[in-house]
């Protein structure tokens, strides 16, 4: 088995080596809030799960194989069964369940832009449903990819194609191939001086292709911005050839094309090159917790330092239940209120100035020092959330993640409506549960919502979950929020899609899926409905 997550648990997040049980403590506490106890629920054997037979014909694996070699061409158990969809509870829970009716029939590796383009043309020739795999960690089952009409699904794990192509230190730029993930990304880097500063939750296992085709956001983007933000080209390949897009700084040459491949979920063409804004490495790192009264008023802060250009690189709100569990920075609350973690990386000089302004306006605005610990204990933690939600399903326990944002004007009322939503939707479905959230990225015209919740797995998780997933996007839709600010469109997101972009917007985007797409074998079913 060779691919993009080999080493990795198939049914849950990172390697065996770093799975950690659900500390004692946790389950008693669990049990407490929400009246149930834990129980074990271990996933099944990879020999009992469930997976349909290869459709692959011979005469198309050999056309496979004559383009790519016959060693990067697999449908053995093993390796359909660790590209059958992404990394969201509903995905893990079923697999878990030894559900994997949705794996591909094969899965692909090829090496180069030019074997990506004619795996293409033999997919198109054959019929075959094409879904494009980096990191694996879609979220909204953006690789659960439409298999009706198609003569097979095949995922193209792009793990082979993962070098940084090369650096323009005049200019700050940075060419990647998009199998590239985020730790080897930084690395090569950082042998140049520079950084990218792209760090979102799943950065040890996603990759640079999956950040452009889901407009991902770091955790330090207010101050480096999202990751299409540090997008300057990008190279597409597609069933009708290549589209190169990117040649300057700026342009007033037509609309920005760039934007329809960023965020288009593998739906129009398979992102094979990316040229990325880069960063000098940072002179000074420096993280600290502030704690404030309440969530809306500490939202209220965070607004008038983005508005007064003084954010810094990292700024986490969380709110009054998720400060309470721990999650905030700075272990659990015992004083109340709400944790913020505020981070600076840069220059000294500048790093300095920005701490002493916001720490002013801070204290000013009532804010309780934490100091450096706090921040430290989020830097060490910050990728732990995954880790987590899997001890907790380990332990018979249910926890997902959604997120939207909204302008400042409208946020109390999308928090508040999306949070009594979700507490609604499980009181109906019998379920206790507890609702958490946070702010991670900051705008001077608005910010991200960002909700977990934490209830025991019943009968039926997965559709209990979708029932309550849908109340919560209706409060979305009806508040004024983006149905997602950085997970992506997938098949979790369509039914909403139109009410934001409008109908006239979703004909554009068939249009363009048409042209770029005429057979429709890429990622059928993902981002459009």
């Amino acid at each position: 088995m060779t691919g993009s997550d080999a080493g990795t648990l198939w049914w849950g997040w990172g390697t065996p080596a770093a799975r950690t049980p659900l500390p004692a403590g946790v389950r008693s506490l669990l049990a407490q809030v929400l009246g149930v106890d834990c129980r074990d629920t271990p996933p099944v054997g990879l020999d009992a799960v469930r997976l349909p037979a290869v459709r692959l014909a011979e005469d198309a694996r050999a056309a496979l194989a004559g383009v790519i070699g016959p060693a990067w061409v697999h449908d053995d158990r093993e390796s359909r069964v660790r590209h059958c969809r992404g990394r969201s509870t509903t995905d893990l829970l079923r697999l878990r369940a030894g559900d994997a009716t949705d794996a591909p029939d094969a899965v692909i590796l090829p090496a180069c832009h030019d074997e990506v383009l004619a795996t293409l043309a033999v997919c198109a020739r054959y019929r075959l449903a094409v879904v494009p795999f980096g990191g694996g960690t879609s979220v909204v089952g953006g690789l659960a990819a439409a298999c009706d009409g198609v003569a097979g699904v095949i995922a193209l794990d792009t793990a082979r194609m993962n070098r940084l192509v090369g650096v323009d230190a005049w200019s700050q730029l940075a060419t990647a191939d998009p199998g590239l993930r985020g730790p080897a990304l930084d690395a090569a880097l950082a042998t140049h001086g520079f950084t990218l500063g792209h760090l979102p939750q799943s950065w040890e296992y996603a990759t640079v292709g999956g950040f452009a085709a889901t407009r991902s956001s770091g955790q330090a983007s207010a101050g480096h911005g999202r990751f299409d933000s540090m997008v300057v080209g990008i190279r597409l390949a597609t069933p009708v050839g290549t589209w190169e897009l990117g040649r300057a700084p700026a342009s007033a040459a037509g609309p920005d094309l760039r934007e329809l491949v960023l965020g288009s979920e593998g739906a129009f063409g398979v992102i094979t090159q990316v040229r990325l804004r880069v960063r000098p490495l940072p002179e000074t790192i420096h993280y600290e917790g502030w704690r404030l009264a309440d969530f809306t008023g500490a939202a209220a802060v965070l607004r008038i330092l983005a508005q007064r250009d003084l954010l810094p690189t990292v700024a986490r709100l969380s709110d009054e239940v998720e400060t309470a569990a721990g999650l905030g920075g700075a272990g659990p609350a015992t004083a109340g209120g709400c944790h913020l973690i505020i981070g600076y990386e840069g220059r000294a000089g500048w790093a300095a100035a920005r701490r002493a302004e916001v720490g002013e306006l801070l204290r000013t605005a009532g804010a309780a020092a934490l100091g450096h610990d706090a921040g430290a204990e989020w830097l060490r933690g910050r990728f732990h959330g995954p880790y987590l939600r899997d001890a907790l399903l380990d332990a018979g326990m249910f926890a997902e993640t959604l997120e939207t944002a909204g302008f400042w004007s409208a946020l109390p009322g999308l928090y508040a409506g999306v949070r009594d939503a979700i507490a609604a939707a499980l009181a109906a479905e019998d379920v206790p549960g507890v609702v958490m959230c946070h702010i991670s990225h900051v705008y001077p015209t608005g910010a991200s919502l960002y909700f977990t919740v934490v209830c025991p797995q019943l009968d039926e998780p997965v559709a209990r979950w979708g029932r309550v997933k849908a109340a919560a996007t209706r409060a979305i839709v009806d508040g004024g929020g983006t149905v997602t600010h950085h997970h992506a469109v997938g098949t979790e997101h369509q039914p909403w899609l139109a009410a934001e972009i409008g109908d006239i917007g979703l004909a554009v985007l068939r249009s363009v899926k048409d042209t770029l797409d005429p057979a429709g074998i890429l990622n059928p079913g993902i981002l459009l409905p």
